[in-house]
């Protein structure tokens, strides 16, 4: 992404900051680049295990040439999408946890590589967002495809 396109990136994730000037000076002085930022304002989160997270983003990276953002993070191990708010509240998935209103999430700062969380498709500024019903298929694709080659077991 451009220098342009993450600075639009990082205006558009601190503006759900209580204190957008101090979300930029937190990024700033972190050397992982992680900030905590609300969710429920213009985006959810649904978490899902990376083991389907990954088949899932393949999935919707041929339906959509911009899927939205996704994060990578807890040791790789899970996934974020970043969905239109209210979207968690009503999600229902075995293994998916939905962030949204009075949640906090940590967040990286795009165009920096980060320890704990690394985006694999950065914010683009504009308010794009995972289309949750795309979503849902793109899952119950990648996990049709998973059951199909023996991974059926419960991750978490």
């Amino acid at each position: 992404m451009a220098a342009t396109g993450a600075k639009a990136a990082i205006d558009w994730l601190v503006s759900v900051a209580p204190d957008p000037d101090a979300c930029r000076r937190e990024w700033e002085r972190d050397p992982l680049g992680i900030a905590l930022l609300p969710a429920g304002r213009r985006w959810d989160v649904l978490a899902v295990p990376a083991v389907l997270g990954y088949p899932t983003l393949d999935v919707l990276t041929r339906l959509v040439s911009a899927p939205g953002p996704v994060l990578a993070g807890f040791g790789d191990s899970r996934m974020g999408f970043f969905v239109p708010p209210g979207t968690a509240s009503g999600w229902l998935g075995t293994g998916v946890r939905g962030i949204g209103r009075d949640s906090w999430i940590a967040v990286p700062r795009p165009g920096r590589a980060a320890g704990a969380a690394r985006w694999l498709v950065l914010p683009d500024g504009s308010g794009t967002l995972v289309d949750p019903v795309l979503l849902e298929l793109a899952l119950h694709e990648a996990a049709a495809a998973r059951r199909a080659h023996g991974g059926a077991g419960r991750e978490e």
